[in-house]
Parts: structure tokens; sequence; C-alpha cells
């Protein structure tokens, strides 16, 4: 947890003593400085990128690993200090041994979930190794790739890129990828970051190394769920026996044990519990549908979307049989019409951000009809969607 994130997490105590202090350390979402028990992969992604430190860019590689396994919070981390050494030294990235090298490489991270087309995927590089404003109006893509080459045309100069969440639905492709890599300096390598087995994808044809991210073990989850309750509130507010209790149901997923747990701390501190009992880790585990997806790729969603998905949460307890029905019922708490409403609800059952679920009354002639089910951890989505919206508020009125 950084400096700044202490410092708001004892803004936020009004005095009395709570079981939870900060809500971000238990997110999923959330990535920690310093991630636990992540040494052996992080030296093994250094091991790659160790030409840098001689003078040269390392070859394109493949990171893969399944969900919950911690590529993005090794990836993330390490991305991060790399790019302020680098911008902290203006030169070369070199020890007291290696003085000759004269290399300053770019350490640049895209989200494929934010980054979602060739055009945005060009903008996001430039935007991060360059100062000046790139616009996202009234340019073309050959504009954007050519502005990349010019800028990268000085001696010396180059790109780590890190590409992450390649393949999922509703962000890059792995074909498209290929074709955009296509367009990219000769300067630039990068480490395609997925979910997909090697011998499943064309990317590997375009890499010299694959590099592979294992779930975690017990043990080491455990310490995981330990340490984010620490940061969230107190040690003591989660038993150890509970927290293997988490890493037991998970099977590995740090995304899913830390959602629950999560969970757990919010429905302790609705029953003002002390600390989490096993009730509210049960609560916190029933609140993670399995198989499910990354809260990240709900919140990845505009802010319309995330806004029609809040108000589906609310319907969960009264659920109507039907999309249609739904449509109609979030149409009156956001300011789009039921049609939109039902079209962007459709468009999310294909993206697998929800599910429909053929509703059980069969009274009617025709095709039953379907309600929707979320396919993402609801607990933690709907108190951090509140908690930025809040923000959000207090910005705008900070800034007035």
């Amino acid at each position: 947890m950084n400096i700044e994130s202490r410092i708001k997490r004892r803004q936020r105590r009004d005095g009395e003593q709570r079981l939870v202090l900060d809500y971000e350390p238990l997110s999923p979402t959330t990535h920690l400085d310093e991630p636990v028990n992540c040494g052996p992969v992080l030296e093994r992604l250094l091991d790659h990128i160790d030409p840098v430190f001689d003078g040269t860019l390392p070859p394109n590689a493949y990171l893969y690993g399944p969900k919950g396994a911690g590529k993005s919070a090794v990836v993330t981390t390490l991305f991060e200090r790399l790019s302020c050494l680098s911008t902290t030294n203006h030169a070369a990235i070199h020890t007291t041994t290696r003085v000759r090298a004269t290399f300053s490489p770019e350490f640049v991270y895209v989200d494929t979930r934010q980054t979602t087309s060739g055009f945005a995927f060009y903008h996001a590089v430039l935007d991060a190794i360059v100062d000046d404003d790139i616009p996202r109006q009234g340019v073309k893509t050959e504009t954007l790739q050519s502005r990349l080459q010019q800028v990268l045309e000085r001696p010396k100069s180059g790109v780590v890129l890190a590409v992450d969440h390649l393949g999922e639905p509703g962000t890059i492709g792995d074909s498209e990828f290929i074709d955009i890599c296509a367009g990219l300096p000769s300067n630039i390598s990068w480490i395609a970051i997925s979910r997909t087995e090697p011998s499943e994808t064309p990317l590997t044809d375009y890499t010299a190394a694959q590099i592979e991210i294992e779930r975690y073990q017990r043990q080491v989850l455990v310490d995981v769920l330990m340490t984010r309750a620490s940061a969230g509130g107190s040690r003591q507010s989660l038993d150890h026996r509970l927290a293997c209790d988490i890493a037991d149901w998970a099977d590995g997923d740090a995304h899913d044990a830390l959602a629950a747990l999560f969970g757990a701390a919010d429905s302790a501190m609705l029953n003002q519990h002390a600390t989490i009992t096993a009730a509210d880790v049960n609560a916190g585990i029933e609140a993670v549908p399995r198989p499910g997806i990354s809260l990240g790729r709900a919140f990845a969603l505009p802010t319309n979307r995330q806004r029609v998905l809040r108000h589906l949460l609310e319907l969960q307890t009264d659920q109507p049989d039907s999309v249609r029905e739904a449509s109609e019922r979030i149409s009156e708490s956001v300011s789009l019409s039921a049609a939109t409403i039902k079209r962007i609800l459709y468009e999310l059952a294909e993206d697998g951000i929800v599910r429909r679920v053929t509703a059980e009354r069969t009274n009617r002639k025709g095709r039953p009809p379907s309600r929707l089910e979320p396919c993402f951890p609801t607990v933690v989505f709907e108190r951090l969607f509140a908690l930025n919206y809040a923000t959000k508020l207090s910005d705008a009125a900070q800034a007035q």
C-alpha cells in the first residue's frame, strides 16, 4: 500500500472502531505495491527483460496463466517500477557492473479492456511516451502510427510493451493484435498477457519466450488474504482458519478469494460484527458466481453500462421474469429509454458480463422469457460502484 493510500485510509476514520477502514485493499481490482510472495515470478520476468540492462531490447514473449493467478498484479508492479527508474535516470538503466549501456527504453503497460481498437492502442502507447496531448478525434490511425515512428527514430530509443487481457470478450483478439504489431516500429518489443494456452494461439509464432504463471498455492493464497485483511482494517479482523476456508474454496484463484473476503468483510460490517465470522465468509462466497468473470471487465465498461448493471442488481431480490420487464424497471432510474437498456442488456449477455437464464414460468405460448444473472461478484461491484460514484461527486464539487 503506498503513502497516498495510507493517508486516505486514515482520513476515512470517523472516530469509531471499525472492522474495515478501507475497502480498496480488499478489492480484487486493486494491486498492492508489493505483491505477496511473487518473487519467483518477478525473477522470471526480470530474466526475460534482462537484455535491457545490457543496452538491447528483449525478444517478444507470451505470458499466460489462469484467471486469478496474479498476472496483472505482477506485471503492472514491475512495469511501474521500471518506468519510474527509466524516467528518473533519463538515460540508461544500469548497475555499477554494467556502465557501458546508453539504452533508455520506455516501459508501457496497455490494458486491452480499456484499449479495444488499433486506434486506441497506438494512442495509448503514444500518450505514455510523449509529453504532448495526443488528440482522440480528427486523426487517423495511420497518423498515430507515423507519429510513433517519428518519436522512436532517435538513437538508443525503444519501448517494452506489456499488453494485458488479450483475447477476452470485448478486447483485442490475438489476430487483431498481430495486425496491430505489424504497424509498430521495429524498436518495440512486447509481452502478450493472456489466459489462452500457448498451443491455442497464433501469438506464440511471434514470440521467443513463453512464461507460465500457475495458480496460487494454498498457503500463498492464505498469506494474500491475511495481508489484504490487515491492509483494509486490522489483521485481527480475519481468523487464519477462515482465511484457509476461503483459500480452499477459491482453489488458487486470488480474484475469487479476494472477492469472497470483500463480501465477508462487508457482511460483517452490515451486521456490526467485531470480526469476520464463518457466516460472513459464507455470505461472501455466495456472492461470487462460479464460473464467473473478473470484476475488471465490469469496471472497464462505459459509465452508462455500469449504471445499468447497478440497477439490474437492485432487482435481484425481485427479479423480473423477462429482459423486457427488467429494462422497463431500470429505465425508471436511468436516463435511457427502455429500448436502449434492453439492447445494452442483450449486448452484456453476449459479452458474458451477465447470463440469460430461462424463466420457470411456462404459462404462456411461445419461447419462455429469460431473466439475467450477473457473472461477476455482486457485493464488490455494488460497494465499489457506490464508492467511485461518491468520489466523482466529491471531485466535481471541489472543482466548482
